[in-house]
């Protein structure tokens, strides 16, 4: 399960997809056969989380990653490419983007 803390040296990343409601349903079950099946299993992977909004126009992902070139060495291989191609055939758009945590509340 994430756990988010300042006190840490892991790397978050948060990806928004940008999708239609027709496709969101679709986008989901390749996200999540794309954790299930592949990037949970690669080296540095902590835990993950996906998130719908209610118009199903949006799905952010929350994932935690040991390191950062953990993270990198997954975007590059050849199966998450091939995936990411599937992926991006069913949203407008998706964005990766790294961040170090810097508050938590509660």
């Amino acid at each position: 399960m994430p756990h988010i803390t300042t006190d840490t040296d892991h790397q978050t990343v948060l990806t928004t997809f940008e999708v239609t409601p027709g496709t969101c349903q679709d986008l989901m079950d390749l996200l999540t056969a794309a954790y299930r099946d592949f990037i949970s299993q690669q080296p540095g992977f902590i835990a993950a989380g996906l998130h719908v909004n209610d118009a199903q126009t949006r799905i952010a992902n929350y994932s935690q990653w040991r390191a950062r070139s953990d993270f990198q060495a997954m975007l590059r291989s050849d199966e998450m490419r091939a995936r990411n191609r599937e992926i991006s055939a069913l949203c407008k758009g998706f964005e990766p983007v790294m961040y170090d945590v810097v508050a938590t509340f509660g």
